[in-house]
């Protein structure tokens, strides 16, 4: 199919000054039934069979799915089936001993499985590493085993494969972000990103929507038969599958703050008024960032939103340039709050120069004890009904994804992790950290009004 075609031109493109392969890393995530099994048995059919140097003549392959036997049903089941009623079927013979499975080539090399774990490869050499399923991988323990074999060899290549996962799916996730923003930026070396998925807002029951997602649809797949799934599958279910969409897909249950306790505190025409504090955050690979903001409701209320969300870091400075040209000259300060340990540091340089005086910019930078004071803090506001939001769904996907990090004597929001990006309900915490100790007597107001 051309989507499949497309990818082996850009993953296998050999640099032309140094005769190796450009990129070590291929990620592709697409849904599912698209192709994605017989693109990948191509690959490792074709690096078993061309010639990459001298010395490396003989390619070792790993393929790894879910699990060791998942990846050995699709191995056997699949791969062989398909080499079997192939021109190749002469040209390799089948070792399927319980733990050394592999498809031995004439020319020496070796095509087998291995398990996810931490011991994958260890102690060998490895020219490719599959890891299908990815978002069945919950941290990136199979990678780590892969790289250590992979050094000595001159064209080692990772695949990373997939359709969309779930809150648990970390390590797919991870890779799905740092994709992104490699193509927003224009990376073009390294690693090599594919993505089909339909936008969030997307209309799921729109044969467009599909066409514009599916690259086996009208190849392989047909219209028919997805609207049938359609009209017969759980609505998330079939959003992760044949549109590879995350935004929608929320966890099943809500690890820290209640689903139906941020639900009570929605309101759609929460705004604040009067003086706000802002806040930046970064996750920790740099993939995102956000900056949120903090104010008091005309009933007395606190009031957080999101107010810009987006890929990589470079954006930030400037954006929050301009929240400062609209909001200085009032009776106070414009509030920024940054996590002086979050990567988000890094800005503070840059937007300590938007006032070089000091006096209409305040950076607040929180240490260690005033984030998890922070982190107690916006709990609680949630539990007991004294902050409101309006349904953003960058908000809300934060929440909903959260997980604690538990400390000696207490807790914290979790960067490292998660499959969502937290960054809008960590701003979101500092912001409404920074605004009440800016301002002490806002607790006091905001008890008399629960009263």
């Amino acid at each position: 199919m051309p989507w499949q075609q497309h990818v082996c031109d850009v993953a296998l493109e050999v640099d032309p000054r140094t005769g190796l392969l450009v990129y070590r890393e291929c990620c592709l995530t697409v849904p599912r039934q698209s192709g994605k099994t017989a693109l990948l048995l191509a690959v490792m059919v074709h690096r078993a069979h061309a010639f990459i140097t001298a010395r490396e003549r003989k390619q070792r392959i790993l393929y790894a799915a879910q699990t060791r036997i998942a990846a050995r049903a699709k191995w056997e089941d699949e791969h062989l089936d398909i080499l079997d009623r192939s021109r190749y079927k002469r040209d390799f013979i089948v070792r399927k001993q319980i733990g050394q499975e592999a498809i031995r080539w004439k020319n020496g090399s070796l095509h087998g499985i291995t398990s996810n774990k931490e011991t994958a490869a260890h102690g060998e050499t490895l020219d490719v590493g599959v890891i299908d399923e990815a978002f069945a991988q919950e941290d990136s323990r199979l990678e780590q085993a892969f790289k250590p074999a992979m050094v000595t060899r001159d064209q080692p290549q990772i695949w990373i494969n997939s359709t969309a996962g779930t809150h648990k799916s970390v390590f797919l996730k991870n890779k799905v972000e740092a994709g992104r923003t490699n193509a927003l930026n224009g990376v073009t070396k390294g690693s090599c990103y594919f993505e089909w998925s339909a936008p969030n807002d997307a209309d799921p029951g729109d044969p467009d929507t599909w066409w514009d997602c599916m690259p086996a649809l009208g190849h392989t797949v047909n219209e028919d038969v997805i609207r049938f799934e359609y009209e017969n599958m759980d609505l998330a279910d079939f959003r992760r599958a044949y549109l590879n969409q995350w935004g929608d897909e929320f966890p099943d249950e809500w690890l820290v703050i209640a689903e139906h306790i941020w639900n009570r505190q929605y309101d759609e025409d929460s705004r604040p008024v009067g003086r706000l504090v802002f806040s930046i955050d970064t996750t920790p690979e740099r993939t995102s960032t956000s900056i949120t903001v903090c104010g008091k409701r005309s009933d007395g209320f606190y009031h957080v939103e999101t107010v810009a969300q987006r890929p990589g870091t470079s954006w930030a400075v400037e954006a929050f340039r301009k929240l400062y040209e609209l909001w200085k000259g009032y009776d106070w300060p414009v509030i920024v709050v940054i996590d002086s340990a979050s990567a988000a540091a890094s800005l503070i340089p840059a937007l300590e120069e938007i006032d070089p005086t000091g006096t209409g910019l305040i950076i607040m930078k929180t240490k260690a004890h005033e984030y998890v004071q922070a982190c107690g803090m916006m709990y609680d506001a949630v539990d007991e009904g004294t902050v409101y939001h309006s349904g953003q769904p960058s908000l809300t996907n934060a929440v909903a994804g959260a997980t604690k990090r538990v400390l000696e004597a207490a807790w914290a929001w979790a960067r490292k992790g998660v499959s969502v990006d937290i960054t809008p309900l960590v701003g979101c915490t500092l912001a409404l950290w920074g605004f009440v100790t800016t301002n002490p007597d806002d607790e006091y107001d905001l008890l008399d009004s629960v009263r």
